[in-house]
């Protein structure tokens, strides 16, 4: 186990802001981390557990410990002529996973290709797109914990999950250190098409037979379309949550604001656009200095170069400000602060 000192976080956080961490270890092993907790000085400090940095905003140094999730490893644990379940360490690369079951046909997690990450953030997010969530095919989570320093493992029940939410962004939150996912998926898949463009662009690529893979390119085309590269362009993707509000409060919205669109989550509930109220509320495309909202795409927050992590949250406070006195709803940071 190496363990490096005051270095530069800027390339392991996809705004690309310029932070330092006091300590830093490469995790890639279950052993740097039993090392890692051996030692009683740096097992005091502070903790942060840091998988592909795309959904972190970094206002301030980190005057702890960062521990990189660099695990790997993806197989086969169980298979028969209906389906398939995999085993995924958690420092494997999202999309790298869905392109792994891309390839062969497994169906389940095509609808969340190109979303960026590490494969551990996937349960703690309980990350989603196009009418998918990992908890659809999620079987169970591995993880070590900080407290009894053992290795467990919990059921998807037991990480009740919820939108973008699980145990592991509350109760668990850097308490655990997460290992690995199995996630089941099918060799017979029912595709999802029915969300966002999805239809409208497999006709415009002339699909003709519905499979995983054309499913995974009509989402990559869709995304690539509206979201920027952060390779080019810092972000962190959507940096808002979708709000879910009362029927009755989204009925009596729709009756001033005619065209606003929602999504019905149960009999009391529907979800709103974060992206919708933002563009509403004429922030999409404005750029105000180093920081502003993505002319494609109102709900993410870009760094147009040399922004600091300071300058994205005050912005992302107004923007926030603005949609709570047009419409009397709070948006929600779906990005971590630190």
């Amino acid at each position: 186990m190496e363990i490096q000192e005051n270095i530069s976080l800027k390339p392991f956080n996809t705004f690309g802001i310029e932070a330092f961490t006091r300590y830093f270890i490469r995790i890639n092993s279950l052993q740097n981390l039993t090392e890692y907790c051996a030692d009683p000085q740096l097992f005091a400090l502070p903790r942060l557990i840091l998988g592909g940095g795309s959904n972190v905003l970094f206002t301030q140094n980190w005057e702890g410990i960062t521990l990189l999730n660099e695990l790997k490893g993806i197989d086969i644990v169980a298979e028969n002529e209906d389906e398939v379940v995999l085993k995924a360490a958690s420092g494997e690369n999202w999309h790298s996973l869905v392109m792994y079951c891309v390839e062969r046909g497994f169906g389940g997690i095509e609808n969340l290709s190109l979303i960026p990450g590490t494969v551990g953030a996937a349960p703690m997010q309980n990350i989603g797109a196009y009418g998918v969530e990992i908890k659809d095919v999620l079987q169970t989570v591995e993880y070590f914990s900080f407290d009894d320093l053992q290795t467990h493992t919990v059921t998807n029940s037991q990480c009740d999950f919820g939108y973008r939410e699980s145990i592991f962004k509350r109760e668990l939150k850097n308490k655990v250190f997460i290992l690995s996912i199995t996630i089941k998926l099918s060799k017979k898949p029912v595709f999802n098409t029915t969300y966002g463009a999805i239809q409208e662009t497999l006709e415009t690529m002339g699909v003709k037979t519905l499979n995983v893979k054309a499913i995974s390119d009509a989402v990559i085309a869709i995304r690539q379309s509206k979201l920027p590269n952060p390779a080019i362009l810092g972000n962190a993707g959507s940096f808002f949550k979708n709000p879910e509000i009362p029927t009755v409060q989204y009925l009596q919205l729709k009756e001033q604001f005619a065209d606003m669109p929602g999504y019905k989550v149960n009999d009391t509930i529907t979800k709103v656009p974060a992206g919708w109220l933002i563009e509403q509320t004429g922030w999409k495309g404005k750029v105000v200095g180093n920081t502003g909202n993505h002319k494609m795409q109102a709900l993410v927050l870009v760094n147009y170069g040399n922004a600091t992590g300071h300058e994205i949250y005050a912005h992302a406070q107004n923007v926030i400000a603005s949609v709570k006195e047009r419409f009397g709803i709070q948006l929600v940071p779906e990005v971590n602060m630190i």
